[in-house]
């Protein structure tokens, strides 16, 4: 079971009281009425999944209910760091848990 540390609450608690809100960073095109099918597809549905160090969104639902970004290793499952929205991650990969 996955522990990962609420940027908002401060505390570390188990995954079941959190929920996974997908890949961070996702940029909304500029001008959505000019893609294609395709590309409007691509930008809905096509999503990373690398191996290795991934940044997630994550809400924790039974908590504070508040949106924070997470940075995940997906090989490990090990939550290298989280921060609130609009924060910066550290250099290096710290982080607040």
């Amino acid at each position: 079971m996955l522990q990962i540390h609420c940027p908002y609450c401060l505390e570390t608690r188990a995954e079941e009281e959190f929920s996974y809100a997908g890949e961070a960073d996702i940029v909304r095109p500029e001008d959505p009425r000019g893609l294609s099918d395709e590309e409007w597809g691509n930008y809905l549905f096509r999503r990373k999944n690398e191996r290795g160090p991934h940044r997630e969104l994550w809400c924790h639902t039974a908590g504070c209910r508040r949106y924070f970004k997470a940075t995940r290793d997906t090989v490990t499952y090990a939550v290298l760091e989280t921060h609130a929205i609009g924060a910066q991650s550290r250099p290096g990969g710290g982080g607040d848990g």
